[in-house]
C-alpha cells in the first residue's frame, strides 16, 4: 500500500512540473512597451506550443536578427483560417513585414508578436486586434482595433 501511495505521489509531481514551466507573457515580455520594426522574414516555424518567426531588421546600417513568438497556438490559428500551408506561404523567406511586439524584458531581440503586417499593410496570421494570449482575429484588416492588454 505504501509503495502505491509513493508511486501515485511521484506521478502527480511529474505531471505538475510541465504545467508550472509554462508561464505568462508578462513574465518574459514587456507588454507596456510595444516596439514596431520593419524587417524581412528569414525563417518561420509553425510549431507547438507557439509558432516562431525569425526576421532581419536594419538598424543604423547593420543587420539585426530578431525573433518573435506568436501567442495564438497552431490550433487557434487554424480556427482563424491560418493553417500551416497558408501561414508558411504568407511568411516565406524574403517577405517584407512590419512587426509590433512586446520586447523581451531581458533586452534581447526577441518578443511576443502583437501585430504583423505584410508590405501591403495586410494583417498576417490573424494577430491584429488580439494581444498575446488572445484568440486570433482571422481575416482582420490593418484598420482593426488596437491590441488590448491581457489581464494580469
Amino acid at each position: 500500500m505504501k509503495t502505491k501511495l509513493i508511486s501515485l505521489f511521484a506521478a502527480l509531481i511529474a505531471a505538475a512540473i510541465p504545467a508550472a514551466a509554462h508561464h505568462g507573457t508578462g513574465a518574459s515580455y514587456d507588454l507596456s512597451n510595444p516596439t514596431t520594426v520593419q524587417g524581412i522574414v528569414t525563417e518561420f516555424h509553425y510549431a507547438n506550443p507557439h509558432p516562431q518567426l525569425f526576421f532581419d531588421v536594419m538598424d543604423k546600417g547593420e543587420v539585426v536578427h530578431w525573433s518573435g513568438e506568436f501567442y495564438p497556438n497552431p490550433a487557434q490559428l487554424i480556427q482563424g483560417g491560418w493553417g500551416r500551408r497558408r501561414s508558411e506561404a504568407a511568411l516565406a523567406p524574403g517577405t517584407k513585414i512590419t512587426v509590433t511586439l512586446a520586447p523581451a524584458r531581458a533586452g534581447t531581440k526577441v518578443g511576443a508578436i502583437i501585430k504583423l503586417l505584410n508590405d501591403k499593410g495586410e494583417v498576417l496570421l490573424g494577430v491584429a486586434g488580439g494581444g498575446p494570449g488572445e484568440a486570433p482575429q482571422g481575416g482582420a484588416t490593418a484598420g482593426a482595433a488596437a491590441p488590448s492588454q491581457p489581464a494580469k
